[in-house]
């Protein structure tokens, strides 16, 4: 590993990196030839992202800041109280530019006939019938809570709007507050004379009715806030044995703990006043640093719902142009697909392509009597999967089914428990994966007995099976019966099964084990080759320094290292000495980016994976990923096409320069946006998708697919099991 690699000169802080990218999310705020209210979701994906950040990275630096304050970043010098300076101070820039931004959005949607009102703009009119309203269909759902010496300050949850102030009752005084349910819609549309959109939000609601909560007490001083917590809260594995039965059990203590965590940030709509202030500040343990005043909304959700309350046309002229994935021509939907596979490989590129194809072949494997067995890992699904629904029936219909499922999966843990609790209930095998390892491979092999011979089909893919990112992450799927690589997933997932990390693979790189030294050993290759060496990446991130230093001894070779990273990038092109061959671009468009992609040498001699890792040391070292090589010539060809689209784009793609600023691609080309021209080449199959609907309708388990409801009647077994209890008791 690297020691200092800072003292090269050619890498930068991944949290300002991060920031870098989050700027650009912002950026397409905006861009005026972005639809105008996608402009607006755009704000409310920069501040979610933000959110985020702060409950993850500066969460830990807050405590490594505690633990280890000498402690320094490997690619900057700095320690984890120069970093958090640094953030504070650069994320109040950013958010300072969000205001200016909204502000601006703001007045252009009014004058398209959409106004987005603040406590300021209502009328009388708006403020009578607000109030009706909320006595009709607020207040009966609010909690109230007073603060003093009786009444401690109660649990903040991370995230929630809460609306405060200082009460005052018959002489005595006390601080006011109410939490803003999130199970209530974030804006109510006010009715309107001329035509116009008009709405508003439902934390001002609440915050211009407290007295009614308070029953006529004066509540002076009033104002919104919401906390972030810290949310990096590790799973303690060393108390398993002695506390829980079930790792589902520590994961959900792991949940509560979390709820509980410090600080890290504050946004306030008007700064309080100072008794509140010196109050708040001392029991959140927080500092003015911390705290950020907006003159937005501060749930910045609604903003995806504003489109619920337009007309059509409306829709049609602020929203982008409605797309749906299109099916696959690879496939006759009327024939076997898994018979089809066998004969050849095919790929699948989302969002451009649904993920149909997919979800259909493991259906058929669900009801035909030959398949033995689906193998599966899962790292996020969909809060209503069929994917889950068909394993479920696959079990059901005696097939051994073996599901690694993630628990550690952030922010998608509550999720993954439940799913896994259906899963088994249905039958299958699950698996939580690995105590110090998140499993974050996406691979599923299904087996068919022909003969009594097994026959293999394999998915390896860059992305989640999740059937509703599908629709809006770029990602790559890979499916093939090619022997070389079914001996491979075929041992992966033995490895698997009896808690293997070490296994030997002829031409997967999975890590822990072989990934990083497969790329550092293809890298090397091109390093071979000189300035005939070629490089091509297309990343979320890159932090670990192990190639990030391999890359830079490519460039001073004289190898072309081109690069599309979406996010974090910790090493800087064009560096004179160092990597004045390396180039990076970012897309941040429509879709998240979200495919990996290597690429090294080129024509006939080119040597081509796709991953579900990013050159990461989180991923190359503490997960357990696969890369796949791409066998077949026509895909390769097909990659390669995309990969000279991305890097032609001069609409969405940004060139980072060595001071790890970005700046607009500017070629003197004709406007070229990668991703729609991906939208209009991508071909349809002329068929129609065979009915999604499983073909067993008792589907067990608590969570389902709308489209699809459970039998009523109970399954017999169950009936059985409730007779058996009743004869006892």
């Amino acid at each position: 590993m690297q020691k200092n690699i800072y003292l090269e000169g050619y890498t930068q802080n991944r949290e300002i990196s991060w920031l870098r990218f989050d700027d650009r999310c912002l950026m397409e705020a905006k861009d005026p030839a972005v639809p105008l209210l996608e402009r607006m979701k755009f704000i409310s994906i920069f501040s979610s992202n933000l959110d985020e950040f702060f409950s993850v990275r500066v969460g830990s630096l807050t405590e490594l800041n505690q633990v280890h304050p000498d402690q320094i970043d490997n690619k900057t010098g700095w320690n984890a109280e120069t970093q958090l300076k640094k953030i504070y101070a650069y994320s109040g820039k950013l958010c300072r530019k969000r205001e200016t931004v909204y502000q601006d959005l703001k007045q252009k949607m009014k004058e398209a006939g959409i106004e987005d009102l603040s406590m300021s703009d209502w009328t009388e009119d708006d403020t009578v019938w607000l109030k009706k309203f909320f006595h009709s269909y607020v207040e009966p759902i609010l909690g109230a809570q007073i603060v003093d010496t009786r009444h401690p300050l109660p649990q903040l949850q991370s995230g929630v709007v809460y609306a405060a102030g200082i009460m005052k009752w018959k002489g005595s005084q006390a601080y006011a507050m109410v939490s803003v349910p999130s199970s209530l819609p974030k804006i109510v549309q006010i009715p309107s004379m001329d035509g116009s959109v008009r709405f508003a939000h439902m934390e001002d609601v609440v915050l211009a009715n407290m007295e009614s909560v308070f029953r006529g007490a004066a509540i002076k001083d009033r104002f919104k806030f919401y906390v972030i917590r810290n949310a990096d809260v590790s799973v303690d594995d060393d108390t398993f044995d002695d506390q829980f039965e079930d790792y589902r059990e520590l994961m959900s203590d792991m949940l509560k703990k979390r709820r509980k965590m410090d600080m890290v940030r504050v946004e306030v709509s008007d700064i309080p006043s100072a008794p509140i202030r010196k109050y708040l500040f001392r029991q959140l343990k927080i500092t003015d640093s911390m705290v950020y005043r907006s003159e937005m909304p501060l749930d910045r959700k609604y903003m995806f719902q504003i489109a619920d309350f337009l007309p059509e046309e409306k829709k049609k002229k602020f929203l982008y142009p409605e797309y749906t994935p299109k099916l696959s021509p690879a496939f006759d939907y009327q024939q076997n697909l898994f018979d089809q596979v066998l004969k050849k490989d095919v790929l699948l590129s989302y969002p451009y392509e649904s993920m149909d194809p997919f979800l259909l072949l493991v259906r058929e494997a669900a009801n035909d009597p030959k398949v033995a067995s689906i193998k599966i890992t899962i790292y996020r699904l969909a809060k209503r999967a069929r994917l889950v629904d068909y394993l479920c029936l696959a079990a059901e219909n005696g097939k051994e089914v073996d599901v690694l499922i993630e628990l550690k999966a952030r922010f998608d843990e509550q999720n993954n428990i439940d799913y896994s609790e259906k899963l088994q209930d249905a039958g299958c095998t699950v698996l939580y994966g690995f105590t110090d390892y998140k499993v974050h491979s996406k691979i599923c092999l299904i087996t068919r007995l022909k003969e009594e011979k097994p026959e293999h089909v394999v998915l390896i893919a860059t992305g989640n099976f999740n059937e509703n990112t599908a629709k809006s992450y770029t990602d790559l799927a890979y499916l093939t019966a090619r022997k070389d690589l079914i001996r491979d997933a075929v041992m992966f997932f033995q490895n698997m099964m009896i808690g293997r990390l070490d296994g030997h693979y002829r031409h997967l790189l999975v890590s822990p084990v072989s990934l990083k030294s497969g790329l550092l050993n293809l890298i090397d290759e091109e390093i071979a080759k000189g300035s005939k060496g070629q490089i091509t990446i297309k990343q979320n991130s890159i932090t670990d320094e192990d190639l990030i230093a391999r890359l830079q001894k490519a460039s001073e070779a004289g190898v072309q290292v081109r690069m599309i990273v979406r996010g974090i990038c910790c090493i800087l092109p064009e560096v004179p000495g160092k990597t004045e061959n390396l180039t990076v671009r970012s897309i941040v468009g429509r879709y998240l980016e979200h495919s990996r992609i290597y690429r090294f040498g080129s024509g006939r001699n080119e040597k081509m994976y796709i991953s579900s890792a990013d050159m990461m040391t989180r991923n190359t070292e503490h997960r357990v990923e696969i890369a796949t090589p791409i066998m077949d010539a026509s895909i390769r060809k097909r990659i390669d096409d995309y990969l000279d689209l991305c890097f032609r784009d001069n609409t969405k793609a940004r060139r980072m320069t060595k001071d790890g600023k970005y700046h607009h691609v500017h070629d003197h080309m004709p406007p070229l946006n990668s991703q729609e021209e991906m939208m209009r080449l991508t071909k349809a199959s002329d068929q129609t998708v065979p009915s999604m609907r499983p073909a067993h309708a008792a589907m067990c388990g608590k969570i389902f697919d709308t489209q699809y409801r459970p039998s009523e009647e109970e399954p017999k077994e169950k009936k059985v099991k409730k007779e058996k209890k009743k004869k006892k008791s």
